[in-house]
C-alpha cells in the first residue's frame, strides 16, 4: 500500500525565494493551460493534447518576454502542474458519468495565490536525500529537514507545502508492505464504538473525553480576528494579524491529529475487530452543533482508523447510519430509546422490559453487536 510520510523542512532565505517561484510558475502554467483547453471548449475546437500544452505554455513560452522567467522552476514541476490539470479533468469526466465514486466533482477551477502553496517533484527530478539527511531539491538546493523516523522504501515523490501559517512541509509518498499485528482473542478485544459530541467516542470498557482543541483556542482566536479587523488593508500589521490567526489554525490542526492518530493507534492494537457507525459528517456540520462536529473531526477519525485496521490486520465494519443503535434496547430488542433533538439531552433511560441503560454505552453494546453480523456475513466458513 501507499503511504504519505511528511516532514518539516527549514529552508534558507534564499531557498525560500527559489521555492516561491516555483509555487508561481506551476500556478501560472496551470493556469495557462486550463484557459487554453476551456477557449478550445467554447470555440468548439478539438481540445489541445498534453503534449501541445507542454510545448506551448512550457518549451515555447519560457523563449518570450512575458514568461522567460519559468526557467526559474524546474522543468519537471510545471510538466506535474499540467498532468495534475489532466487529472482534475479527468476525475471532473468520471464523476460527471458516474464512473467515479464519492462527492460529485467540479470543472478544474483557476488556481490563484493563497496562503498555500504547493509543488511536486516526481522521480523524473532527481530529487535525493543526501548523506547529511538534507533533501536535494533541482534548481533550489540541499534543505534542511527535520527527520522524525525513517522511509520505509524510496520515494516515488515529494511534495513541497507551504502552509498558511509559514511552514514548510516535504510530503513523501512511499509503497510499504501491510505489517499485520499478532492475533487478539476474537470475544475479548471486539469493540464497538459509538461516536458522539459529549464524548468523543464510547468502547468497550472505557471512553475517550472530548478534547475540544478549537474550544479551548477560541478567546485566544478571538483576540487575533479582532485585532485583524482594526488593522488597514495591504498594511504590514495586517499581514501580521493574518500569520498569527494562521499560528493558531495550525496549532489545533496538528493537536487534532496528533490525538487522532494516537488514539487510533491504541484501538487497533487493544482491539481484533472494530465496529464503527457510519455517521453523516456533513449532514450533522449544517446543524447549530456545526462548530462542535468540526471541532470533533470525527470524518479523520473514522478514515484514520479504518486505514490503520487494514494495514495492521485487524477486522472493520462499519454499520449503517440508519441503525438505531441509540434507540435500540440490548436487552430486549424493543426501539423505545430517546428520539429527535431531544431526546439527545437524555442520557439514560428506562426500557418497557425494564432494563436501565446508559445511551453511549447501550449504542455501543449495539453497533458491537450488528458490527459482529455484518463481519460473519461476508465470511462464508463462519
Amino acid at each position: 500500500m501507499k503511504l504519505r510520510y511528511q516532514f518539516r523542512l527549514y529552508p534558507s532565505a534564499p531557498q525560500r525565494t527559489m521555492l516561491a517561484k516555483a509555487f508561481g510558475c506551476a500556478r501560472v502554467v496551470f493556469n495557462d493551460a486550463l484557459r487554453a483547453r476551456q477557449d478550445a471548449y467554447q470555440q468548439g475546437a478539438k481540445r489541445p493534447s498534453a503534449a501541445e500544452l507542454s510545448k506551448r505554455f512550457i518549451t515555447e513560452a519560457k523563449k518570450t518576454e512575458d514568461r522567460h522567467w519559468l526557467d526559474d522552476a524546474s522543468a519537471v514541476v510545471l510538466q506535474q502542474s499540467l498532468r495534475d490539470l489532466e487529472a482534475a479533468y479527468s476525475n471532473f469526466f468520471a464523476s460527471k458519468s458516474g464512473t467515479r465514486k464519492g462527492p460529485k466533482m467540479g470543472p478544474p477551477k483557476f488556481k490563484k495565490k493563497t496562503s498555500r502553496q504547493a509543488i511536486r517533484f516526481s522521480t523524473n527530478a532527481r530529487f535525493s536525500v543526501t548523506e547529511e539527511g538534507k533533501l536535494r531539491l533541482p534548481k533550489i538546493g540541499d534543505v534542511t529537514v527535520r527527520w522524525s523516523r525513517s522511509l520505509p522504501s524510496d520515494p516515488s515523490s515529494v511534495t513541497v507545502v507551504k502552509d498558511a501559517s509559514g511552514r514548510y512541509f516535504a510530503s513523501f509518498v512511499v509503497e510499504t508492505e501491510d505489517k499485520p499485528l499478532p492475533e487478539l482473542d476474537w470475544d475479548e478485544t471486539e469493540t464497538g464504538i459509538d461516536l458522539g459530541l459529549s464524548s468523543y467516542a464510547v468502547l468497550r470498557g472505557r471512553k475517550i473525553a472530548s478534547p475540544k482543541f478549537f474550544r479551548r483556542q477560541e478567546k485566544k482566536l478571538r483576540r487575533a480576528q479582532r485585532k485583524l479587523s482594526r488593522c488597514v488593508k495591504g498594511s504590514n500589521n495586517r499581514r501580521k494579524a493574518k500569520l498569527a490567526i494562521a499560528k493558531v489554525h495550525a496549532r489545533i490542526a496538528d493537536q487534532r491529529r496528533d490525538f487522532i492518530e494516537q488514539e487510533t493507534t491504541q484501538i487497533t492494537s487493544e482491539s481484533q475487530a472494530v465496529y464503527l457507525e457510519d455517521l453523516n459528517v456533513k449532514g450533522m456540520a449544517k446543524g447549530k452543533r456545526a462548530k462542535s462536529v468540526h471541532d470533533q473531526s470525527l470524518g479523520m477519525f473514522a478514515r484514520t482508523l479504518e486505514a490503520k485496521c487494514h494495514r495492521y490486520g485487524r477486522d472493520f465494519a462499519k454499520v449503517g447510519r440508519f441503525f438505531p443503535s441509540t434507540q435500540l434496547c440490548s436487552a430486549c430488542g424493543s426501539i423505545e430509546g430517546p428520539k429527535g433533538l431531544e431526546g439527545l439531552k437524555i442520557r439514560k433511560w428506562t426500557c418497557s422490559c425494564g432494563a436501565v441503560h446508559d445511551r453511549d454505552e447501550n449504542a455501543e453494546l449495539n453497533i458491537r453487536r450488528e458490527g459482529r453480523r455484518i463481519v460473519a456475513e461476508g465470511r462464508p466458513d463462519t
